[in-house]
């Protein structure tokens, strides 16, 4: 019994002593975090794994599942528009782009001539100074969708960059991409050639820079990123064109209308100028009725006096014999 009570007391002691301890405390609440912490992260782990069970990744949680618009690169986009030739201070602008809220010089420098009617130039036309073929390159990075031999405009190439946004490339020769390549900015896509359409400019390229279908000046857009363009809004743009094709249709009815008017009048005037004629002529028709009708009754009445004058005569006669 006593022993027991030894060990107990010895037991109780040395607890005692290590609770005395300045280490011992904080090695307790040390010890007591890590376990609370290790169950919350066990619990938290199996709570997980039985979440992404439910999960149906056959459907459009998966990226790129949902959306079928591809993505654009981050380099194309920070890409800055450039002239489609490799010496940009060689190149001359043969024909400038037409503005419709430009001045009326410019507007009427911006006109290509072909088949007897003057046409807005929709882009550029770059040739060289010395006349002679260039190479044609990427102005940015891109897909090619279109790849035409046209004989009117000199074959065509088109590159999209953007939903909505592309670059032609017009009267070219000897093209070297095909539908669907991916081209970078600088790549040659052709040769400069000539065209029906401007046959003017000579060996050139005719370039333009279209968003949403409408051409943009590139002049606007050279040494700009893509996302410039983006931010365009078209709207207003082809509503002032449309004005601009009413206002002409409208200049070219007016002389017509204004000729039909001056016809009308004229009409008019002679119809008022043939009425006073008539009425003249109906007044001499009736004035020449009026004299016949009175004429007959003159007459009768000098030839019943004539005949008067002969009984007369007769009578005195025959009383003188």
């Amino acid at each position: 019994m006593r022993e027991e009570e030894k060990k107990r007391s010895s037991q109780d002691s040395s607890f005692k002593r290590f609770m005395k301890k300045r280490w011992a405390f904080p090695a307790i609440y040390i010890a007591s975090a890590a376990i609370i912490l290790t169950g919350v992260l066990w619990y938290q782990s199996s709570d997980n794994a039985t979440d992404t069970d439910s999960y149906d990744y056959e459907a459009t949680d998966i990226t790129g599942k949902k959306y079928d618009e591809p993505a654009l690169e981050v380099n194309r986009a920070m890409e800055n528009f450039v002239m489609p030739v490799k010496d940009p201070d060689a190149a001359v602008i043969q024909k400038q782009f037409y503005d419709y809220d430009g001045k009326a010089e410019e507007q009427e420098a911006a006109l290509v001539f072909y088949n007897n009617t003057y046409h807005p130039n929709t882009g550029i036309d770059i040739t060289t100074k010395d006349g002679e073929t260039f190479d044609v390159l990427a102005a940015l990075s891109g897909k090619v969708t279109k790849v035409e031999e046209d004989s009117l405009l000199g074959n065509v190439i088109e590159v999209e960059h953007d939903k909505g946004i592309v670059t032609q490339y017009q009267s070219v020769t000897e093209m070297n991409v095909e539908v669907g390549d991916q081209v970078e900015q600088g790549d040659a896509l052709a040769k400069a050639g000539e065209s029906l359409f401007n046959e003017e400019a000579g060996v050139h390229v005719h370039f333009e820079i279209r968003k949403d279908g409408m051409p943009v000046n590139p002049l606007d857009y050279f040494n700009k990123p893509l996302s410039s363009l983006q931010e365009l809004d078209t709207t207003d743009k082809a509503n002032a064109e449309e004005n601009s094709g009413a206002t002409e249709e409208n200049d070219e009815a007016a002389p017509s209308e204004d000729k039909s008017a001056e016809e009308s009048g004229k009409t008019e005037d002679e119809g008022s100028a043939e009425e006073p004629a008539d009425e003249n002529a109906g007044n001499t028709e009736e004035d020449e009725s009026a004299d016949t009708e009175e004429d007959p009754a003159g007459t009768s009445e000098d030839e019943g006096q004539t005949d008067d004058q002969v009984e007369e005569d007769t009578a005195t006669e025959s009383t003188d014999a």
